[in-house]
């Protein structure tokens, strides 16, 4: 009968701690939609999570009279143990084997794994015990109502506060953690849908820097101030873009930008149609940036590196590419990045790809810094130099063979894991 007890009083506590975690650690949104559900357990999870501070009070008050009847019978069964051994123990040490005893076992079957247990499957969980979690919040309802007024009573007469407030709105970690569980279940095969697609985005998006959606240096197409207004016409006819940007004596001093429209003006020199540009460092996020174009009414802002230097252009486009996808229009070049898993442990990249787009997408777990932010990046940070092609290059766990590069840039890479 002692046994049964005492096992009943550690599987309750187990429940009453777990349920706990589990609200605790549950994406409130998802609560929400199932709350929304016309279900007998949509009513009882709405009971449940109209007042948390009750509901966690109900289920610590369960908890503490489960381990206070464990204690009470688990120290008898302890010391009828120590008893059958025929050694005599001191009452000090007895006590002692009996603490020790007791704590070790309640701690791990009663706290520690049904607490890890519970938090790594909150959502789910806290819907299964939805039902015996209410019977017992109405069984303790009136002690933690009781409780949770003498607190408040404290909180307001003490310490100035105004006492237990429910959360009314729910954090952006939250709407990005449910959104990012939501397109973890969707198959590779499968597209995403583009209102969840741009949902996620605009979640990410004020964590984005400049530097991560820029138009690199190597790519940018300019002309010299003191170039002819004819070479500028046919840089814009051989390119098609509607924008050139416009530099003197080097990129490193960008004065502006042309647009293709003001040719139709006739000008007869190029720094009469110069369209002056913003200066950011790379270290700006885009929401900023959008901010400063909007406010300033520009489109192209140079990007600097730390000692002043032209790191790249970004484009009022290319910020809103970031938030809803690519946009292409008719002088977009139709290259493709390529990505493709020669065989288990061996892929062949474009080194434009983001390090954290292939760790996500692969599992590769490539090294992430602040001091690049793509493949490319990642391998020219290691030799301090542009690889040409046919190196060899191992990275720690990574070896990389240079199957395409140019005088200024890594292209193609061959990666393959190493055990």
């Amino acid at each position: 009968m002692e046994v049964s007890i005492i096992i009943l009083c550690l599987i309750l506590s187990a429940f009453f701690s777990g349920m706990e975690i589990a609200f605790i650690s549950s994406n409130k949104i998802y609560l929400e939609i199932e709350k929304k559900q016309d279900s007998f357990i949509s009513k009882i999870l709405t009971k449940l999570t109209e007042k948390p501070s009750k509901f966690i009070a109900a289920m610590l008050i369960g908890n503490n009279i489960a381990i206070v009847v464990y204690g009470f019978f688990m120290g008898d069964l302890v010391m009828e143990w120590v008893t059958s051994l025929n050694y005599h123990f001191s009452d000090f040490l007895s006590l002692f084997i009996q603490t020790v005893i007791s704590t070790m076992i309640v701690l791990i079957t009663a706290e520690f794994f049904p607490k890890v247990f519970f938090q790594i499957y909150s959502n789910s969980l806290i819907k299964f015990f939805a039902v015996p979690a209410y019977g017992f919040y109405l069984l303790f309802y009136f002690i933690s109502t009781f409780l949770i007024w003498v607190s408040d009573f404290i909180l307001k007469k003490f310490f100035r506060t105004e006492g237990d407030q429910i959360q009314l709105y729910f954090s952006k970690v939250e709407l990005g953690n449910y959104i990012t569980e939501q397109m973890s279940t969707v198959e590779d095969d499968q597209e995403v849908d583009s209102e969840i697609q741009i949902f996620q985005n605009a979640l990410e998006f004020s964590g984005v820097k400049a530097r991560d959606v820029m138009t690199p240096r190597t790519e940018i197409v300019a002309v010299d101030l003191y170039d002819s207004v004819e070479e500028l016409k046919e840089l814009f006819v051989e390119t098609g873009y509607s924008k050139i940007v416009v530099y003197e004596n080097s990129l490193d001093e960008i004065l502006g930008y042309v647009h293709s429209f003001d040719l139709f003006k006739k000008p007869k020199h190029i720094k009469s149609v110069v369209i002056p540009v913003e200066y950011v460092p790379e270290t700006i996020y885009i929401k900023e940036v959008m901010d400063l174009l909007t406010k300033k009414r520009k489109s192209v802002a140079v990007v600097l590196d730390e000692y002043g230097g032209t790191s790249g252009i970004i484009t009022v486009e290319d910020i809103v590419e970031e938030l809803f996808g690519e946009i292409e229009d008719e002088h977009d070049s139709d290259e493709e990045l390529i990505e493709k898993e020669l065989e288990d442990g061996v892929y062949l990249f474009s080194t434009r790809f983001d390090v954290e787009y292939l760790n996500q997408t692969y599992k590769l777990q490539i090294p992430e810094s602040d001091s690049y932010g793509t493949l490319g990046g990642f391998i020219v940070d290691f030799t301090k130099e542009i690889p040409q092609k046919g190196d060899v290059i191992t990275i720690g766990s990574y070896h990389f063979v240079i199957e395409e590069a140019t005088n200024k840039k890594i292209e193609l890479v061959k990666m393959t894991l190493k055990e």
